[in-house]
């Protein structure tokens, strides 16, 4: 089902975002749109894109860019959707994991059984560049451990900061780093200094389960928190 942003670390006037969750991995998607426009951004379209669908429309939007944190299947499972609706709206993923959108093998949908193939990416980002759209600044931030190729997403421009964080890292957990391009040590410098270095209460948003904010992984990371 659909969900709104979670009250408890964001209440802004500025934009809205949208949670969609995906079975069978209980992969979030997000929509992304400044109130009073009708352009948005989607993250991480997964296994459900009719959910997705659903909620532009109720909503009068239009995706002007699909984000992909990384190319895992299931997070990408809802691109050729998005691309089917929407041709000319562009899929924006990090130079490191674009090869995973065509390959099952890479992308692991291939070990599940289940071929999940992506249109090609329209857009590469890497390091320290800005995607600019639907109004948002997002810094990009190569962060890689979980996916060789994974980045996130940062915007500083609003109150606190939020970053779509895709499978970096959850609320009292990290991502995975058993598959064959993971690597604990990487993921964890690359939170160390990617993503500790932002306020305290910047908001993060990840690719399974609830919100979290940098300060409370900080403290209570049992992976890569202080006490870790």
């Amino acid at each position: 089902m659909s969900v709104g942003m979670g009250a408890q670390f964001v209440n802004n006037s500025v934009f809205e975002l949208r949670k969609v969750v995906s079975a069978p991995f209980d992969e979030n998607t997000y929509v992304l749109w400044l109130k009073g426009r009708s352009d948005c951004l989607i993250i991480d379209p997964g296994f459900d894109p009719q959910q997705i669908l659903d909620l532009l429309d109720e909503n009068g939007l239009t995706p002007v860019a699909v984000l992909n944190t990384h190319g895992h299947s299931d997070h990408i499972a809802g691109n050729a959707a998005m691309k089917q609706r929407w041709p000319n709206c562009p899929l924006v993923i990090g130079h490191g994991d674009a090869d995973k959108l065509t390959d099952a093998k890479l992308n692991l949908s291939a070990g599940y059984g289940v071929a999940v193939i992506s249109p090609r990416a329209d857009k590469t980002v890497r390091e320290g560049e800005t995607y600019a759209a639907a109004g948002f600044d997002l810094e990009v931030r190569e962060t890689p451990g979980h996916s060789s190729g994974h980045v996130v997403f940062v915007a500083t421009a609003h109150k606190p900061h939020f970053v779509l964080s895709g499978d970096v890292i959850f609320a009292g957990s990290i991502g995975r780093t058993d598959f064959y391009d993971g690597d604990f040590d990487a993921l964890e410098a690359a939170i160390r200094s990617k993503l500790y270095t932002l306020p305290d209460d910047t908001v993060l948003f990840p690719g399974h389960g609830p919100e979290t904010t940098v300060g409370r992984e900080k403290r209570t990371n049992p992976f890569v928190g202080e006490g870790a």
